[in-house]
């Protein structure tokens, strides 16, 4: 049997963020295993808690989705370390919990009542070509008029990311269901009036096997903030919001301090247990 914790992320009102599902103590289950119940839980990322290899960690974590296992993953991070604090861990460092996963060593510290991650590298950067950015357009049936700039902005999932010239035109987004499968993931976003509760407003389209918009997601703001800070055209300090399309209200505190950006939220648990496995 295995404690479980299922953890709503960068939101302080349950149901209103992203959720994710911690498996703590997952030393004995196989990746079989661990695919089978992450295909079960059915939500975007399901977690789990293992021993760490790497002496520097406090622990390792593997992040599933329903159909594959990830690298490196947002939101599951923050969620899968406020469930590990929450059952008693004790980082090496009283400051910053240290998670290992495949994508490496990742920081975590306490950000006031939040917690933050530090943004990974991205893999893959620059312009996107026009070929390419007119596909997007196209998918997204926007004008190339509402494009800002665009980039490539992937560390891990794919994204490829758009500015938009405000707030409004990325609310009211209507991608196509088809013509974007080139990409595997379209981030967007754009600017809210100065005197606005947030800065900027972010939508995240999953286009692998149909497309999916995902309520809040940690890793395109991590690469949106250094892509953003890094050209002056974000402060280095901002909140977006995501998820307003969708009926959530996930807001992002994004930070840059010594060159780097730092990616935090709110964590709430919201269901507790046993897994009889």
């Amino acid at each position: 049997m295995h404690r479980f914790t299922q953890v709503d992320v960068f939101t302080d009102r349950l149901t209103f963020g992203n959720p994710v599902a911690v498996v703590h103590d997952a030393d004995d289950l196989t990746a079989e295993e661990m695919a089978d119940f992450a295909r079960w839980t059915n939500l975007s990322e399901t977690t789990f808690l293992c021993t760490p290899t790497d002496e520097r960690a406090d622990y390792q974590l593997r992040i599933f989705t329903p159909r594959t296992e990830l690298p490196f993953a947002g939101h599951p991070t923050l969620g899968s370390a406020h469930a590990w604090l929450e059952a008693g861990g004790l980082a090496k460092d009283p400051e910053c919990v240290s998670q290992q996963c495949e994508a490496g060593l990742v920081p975590i510290r306490r950000d006031g009542p939040r917690l933050a991650f530090a943004a990974p590298p991205l893999i893959r950067s620059g312009e996107v070509s026009a070929e390419d950015l007119t596909e997007i357009v196209a998918f997204l049936d926007i004008g190339r008029d509402v494009v800002v700039d665009a980039q490539w902005a992937d560390n891990g999932p794919g994204w490829v990311a758009l500015l938009l010239t405000d707030a409004e035109t990325v609310l009211a987004l209507h991608p196509r269901t088809v013509g974007a499968e080139r990409f595997s993931a379209v981030g967007v976003i754009g600017p809210y009036p100065p005197s606005s509760e947030v800065n900027f407003e972010v939508r995240a389209f999953i286009v692998l096997d149909g497309l999916v918009e995902d309520p809040v997601t940690g890793s395109l703001n991590a690469a949106l903030g250094q892509w953003l800070i890094g050209t002056q055209r974000a402060p280095s300090c901002y909140v977006a919001a995501q998820g307003t399309a969708i009926g959530r209200r996930g807001r992002i505190h994004l930070s840059q301090a010594d060159g780097q950006v730092w990616v935090g939220g709110d964590t709430v648990t919201g269901v507790t247990g046993i897994v009889h496995r």
